[in-house]
């Protein structure tokens, strides 16, 4: 009898724990259910994609460009093979993203070909050094005394090529003048090291082994090394204008329309550069409407920007910021959880930590970023006065507060949780329309449900939402080459209030921070987008806020448009094309 007793209580304790584990991961967020029967297909293209990315690395060979061409050509075919309207909905949506995803490849392998063509003249030998890395990769004999003779001969084009680029400059032919543009020589320089590296790891690779090698090619080497470093600074110091101590100029490399239109459709946004212009601007006389009425309740009347440099002065002493970001993290929270917005799992409000921007970060960063780490920026003992000033007004008390949860919970953090443990394999198709406009989506929400206390509040919050109107006219107005870098910064000066530095450093992020062209339109339009599908299925009454959100943050980081198509439960052909007018029809006289 005692036996049975005890086997009852371990069977009981057993189920008991199972149960406890099972409560666990739900809370935790680590259940996921998908069914998908593209899941292993995407997950396969992803080895195979990272094996050759390995193999050819130089990301200007030719080889590499045909290599990855027939990749993408090959899971093409394999694509169509696929039995789509067999598929289950989770199915035939990661079908239409990858068939997406692979159809963005390809044209981007040609825009990237275009571009290099076009700086191709200024590096004439670029040709030869990733055709010594190609045969190296492969594996081919040298011959160590032609190799000698061949670097010998770059060396002599390197000297050459600048002495022709020298005779254009002061040349009086405009259309001569054209091909040596600033964009253009800036980003040949960048090449012309990049081309460096490469030759030098191709060296490296013999150098020592090969005693032959090292006595032919050892001097010839040396010499052609530093010609490329000489040239390389002559395109970006003579050409481009970029001196070695200047911290300020900023030249980055406009895509022009077409490319525009091509990343346009990868995201899904059935809209044209200037119809999204047009879109911007709509919401920013939203915003600036907003601004007014809380600026008369501060005494300042519609003269709004008065009242914005009120607001800028309101910070904390050096050493509280870190306080203020703690507890304004903790009341969103406690607001997500008094409205019943979002499931936060024990653990994501667990995990969160602080860390604090460097001086030179803050150059690129004058404002949090986020995740599971949030980024504090604060001005430091090592900054000049006005440094220390602009640092302290930028991130003022009533700024942050809409710069914490955006970066936290519900945004960054969680998004970051939840996309680690709901269908991972679709990081292939991340895309900052979900992330950044998941973030400012929620900026929104808040405002909706009167998150913000006091005009200074409201103040703080609008600053950051015209910021993201701005992000959109002067990002896509450079990229189609109507607006230079420096009327992007006066833009954000004139239009939303920025300290001069802190534009320059936004200006700078979004032109040479290595981000995507639509990276920074990205968060205004996809908030928009989310609360466009918020209000189609919240506001109908068709899911709750919390059974909404939680399905959104489920779908991982893909295209909104195919969230809303899981959530609505859209009926989806294999042709499938982009068409859903988020914000309705725009006008345009284009």
């Amino acid at each position: 009898m005692l036996r049975r007793t005890h086997l009852i209580f371990l069977f009981l304790a057993a189920a008991l724990s199972f149960m406890q584990a099972i409560a666990q991961q739900l809370d935790s967020g680590e259940m996921e259910s998908t069914q998908s029967e593209m899941r292993k297909v995407i997950e396969r293209f992803q080895v195979d994609r990272d094996g050759l990315s390995r193999s050819y690395s130089v990301s200007m060979s030719p080889a590499r460009t045909a290599r990855m061409q027939q990749l993408y050509n090959d899971w093409a075919g394999k694509l169509k093979d696929q039995n789509f309207d067999a598929m289950s909905q989770d199915g035939k949506i990661d079908y239409l993203l990858f068939k997406n995803y692979l159809n963005h490849e390809m044209r981007q392998l040609q825009i990237k070909s275009k571009n290099f063509a076009e700086v191709e003249p200024m590096l004439p030998f670029a040709k030869t050094i990733i055709g010594l890395e190609d045969a190296r990769r492969r594996m081919d004999t040298i011959n160590t005394k032609q190799l000698a003779g061949l670097l010998t001969r770059m060396n002599k084009q390197i000297d050459s090529v600048q002495q022709v680029i020298d005779s254009v400059k002061k040349s009086t032919d405009k259309t001569h003048r054209l091909a040596f543009k600033k964009t253009a020589a800036n980003y040949a320089s960048s090449m012309v090291n990049n081309l460096k590296n490469v030759l030098k790891h191709w060296f490296e690779y013999y150098n020592g082994y090969d005693p032959m090698f090292t006595w032919w090619v050892g001097e010839p080497y040396k010499a052609v090394n530093d010609n490329l470093k000489d040239y390389a600074e002559y395109l970006r110091e003579k050409i481009a204008g970029i001196k070695a101590d200047d911290k300020t100029t900023i030249i980055g490399n406009p895509i022009g329309r077409e490319a525009l239109l091509s990343e346009l459709a990868y995201e899904m946004i059935p809209y044209t550069p200037e119809e999204l212009v047009i879109i911007a601007n709509t919401e920013y006389a939203w915003c600036e409407n907003e601004m007014k009425k809380a600026s008369r309740e501060l005494g300042y009347g519609d003269e709004w920007k008065k009242a914005l440099e009120y607001v800028k002065t309101l910070h904390v002493d050096p050493g509280k910021q870190p306080e203020i970001v703690h507890d304004l993290a903790l009341e969103a929270i406690k607001f997500i959880d008094d409205n019943d917005l979002v499931t936060v799992p024990s653990l994501a409000r667990e995990t969160w930590r602080m860390e604090m921007l460097t001086p030179e970060q803050q150059l690129q960063s004058p404002f949090f970023l986020g995740g599971e780490v949030i980024q504090v920026a604060f001005p430091t003992n090592t900054m000049g006065h006005e440094q220390k000033m602009m640092s302290l007004r930028g991130n003022n008390v009533h700024f942050a507060r809409a710069t914490v949860h955006h970066e936290l919970i519900p945004g960054h953090h969680l998004q970051g949780f939840m996309m680690d443990r709901y269908k991972p394999y679709r990081s292939l198709f991340y895309t900052p329309f979900w992330v950044e406009g998941g973030a400012l989506y929620w900026e929104m929400v808040f405002w909706d449900m009167n998150f913000q206390k006091s005009p200074e509040n409201r103040i703080g919050m609008l600053f950051w939402r015209m910021h993201r109107c701005a992000r959109i006219i002067f990002s896509l107005s450079y990229h189609l080459e109507k607006m230079t870098p420096q009327e992007c910064i006066d833009f954000l000066i004139d239009r939303v209030g920025h300290e001069r530095e802190n534009a320059t450093a936004e200006v700078r992020r979004s032109v040479m921070g290595g981000y995507g062209p639509l990276y920074q339109c990205a968060y205004m339009l996809g908030g928009l987008q989310l609360r466009g599908l918020r209000k189609e299925l919240v506001d109908s009454g068709i899911m709750t806020n919390r059974q909404f959100h939680d399905a959104v943050l489920h779908e991982n980081a893909i295209p909104i448009e195919m969230v809303r198509a899981s959530l609505i439960k859209q009926q989806l052909a294999r042709d499938f094309k982009s068409n859903w007018k988020f914000y309705g029809s725009v006008e345009t006289d284009r």
